[in-house]
């Protein structure tokens, strides 16, 4: 199979999808890749490294998709790269169609098959694809919500961990999945007072044993949202639906009861966002405020730390990837349960049916198409 890696074209997005282990890999297995220049630039692999392992370097994405039968992605394709696709393609990279109802009508017209890192499932329920990122970005939101809690930041002007005779913030952390548990582990380290929310009773007890004593744990209902909000410093928007839109969390008029000042950081933002009043932002801006609390919604926050988060993603994608290409996706995924749950479009069908439910747009089970 000729397998097509194109320079990720997101606002301030350095990761890229294909590290030269995977080329080598790949190549090994008799198939091709093809690599667009300086696609690994921004995570410090250069043409040189890829070619050594075996890839061909080609000058730009349209050689990628023209000539490539599965595209491999980090972020959704934006809409300067949908006239590229070809009906019948494949495509696996992150989606998250929920979020986005363009890209979701897009790709639906283009007559590709769009793999989702983010609800490729194994049988016990995870999602092996979206572990490592959810990791890097929990952790991240700690140090982006204590420089965005500055005083030159328009924050409060508190430390995360306060000092001897002065109390340490408040961190709320709403879902205790992945990311949110990373948020919080980071959080309880500095030194900062911690409670997550979570409406799972059971892992609420498992946060109880693995987590420091200055983490509490709390059942998420609306009332306790809004009496942690009071309180709250820091927020930190964690809550997961697989493939479906975030549960909106903070309506417009729970702004007023928190602190003017107080920061949330969206980690949700890239299925739609914990807060009514989150939208998307980009790394070259990343905040603005709503009735004086600070909102950081950057959808691709592990972007910014390439040199860990491309290894700590390709390090789960390339046996996927393989997999694909050794026997085609159709087969692929008859073979492979986890890649069933991970066709959200095929050629022209909605194959995942909370995003045909939430754009009111036929389902076809992925079982029809296989």
């Amino acid at each position: 199979m000729i397998i097509g890696v194109p320079k990720e074209i997101k606002d301030s997005e350095f990761r890229v999808a294909m590290v030269p282990a995977g080329v080598e890999i790949l190549t090994r297995a008799g198939h091709t890749v093809l690599i667009e220049s300086d696609a690994g630039k921004g995570t410090g692999i250069s043409d040189q490294e890829y070619a050594e392992a075996g890839a061909r370097i080609v000058p730009d994405a349209a050689t990628v998709y023209r000539e490539a039968e599965l595209i491999v992605k980090v972020k959704e394709p934006l809409p300067q790269e949908y006239p590229l696709i070809r009906w019948g393609q494949a495509i696996f990279t992150y989606f998250h169609f929920a979020a986005d109802e363009g890209l979701t009508r897009a790709m639906v017209q283009s007559g590709a098959v769009c793999i989702a890192y983010e609800t490729l499932q194994m049988e016990d329920g995870s999602l092996p694809l979206l572990i490592p990122m959810s990791e890097i970005a929990g952790r991240m939101a700690i140090q982006e919500g204590a420089k965005y809690l500055e005083r030159p930041m328009e924050g409060r002007g508190i430390l995360l961990s306060g000092v001897p005779g002065v109390r340490p913030a408040h961190v709320v952390v709403l879902g205790g999945g992945v990311a949110g548990t990373n948020a919080a582990k980071i959080a309880a380290g500095i030194g900062a007072n911690v409670t997550v929310l979570d409406i799972n009773t059971a892992r609420l007890r498992v946060l109880e044993d693995i987590l420091p004593k200055n983490v509490d744990t709390l059942m998420s209902n609306a009332y306790n949202i809004r009496e942690e909000l009071r309180r709250a410093d820091l927020v930190i928007g964690a809550a997961l639906r697989p493939g479906a839109r975030a549960p909106i969390l903070i309506s417009r008029d729970m702004l007023s009861m928190m602190k003017l000042g107080a920061v949330i950081v969206d980690i949700s933002i890239d299925q739609g966002g914990i807060a009514e009043t989150s939208r998307p932002t980009t790394h070259t801006s990343p905040v603005y405020t709503v009735d004086g609390v600070i909102h950081y919604c950057v959808a691709n926050m592990p972007g910014a730390v390439p040199g860990t988060s491309t290894y700590a993603l390709t390090n789960e994608t390339t046996r996927w990837v393989l997999e694909i290409a050794n026997m085609g996706w159709r087969e692929a995924a008859r073979r492979h349960k986890p890649l069933q749950y991970a066709l959200n479009i095929v050629e022209g069908k909605v194959t995942y049916e909370a995003v045909a439910e939430l754009f009111a747009l036929p389902y076809t089970p992925p079982e029809q198409i296989l």
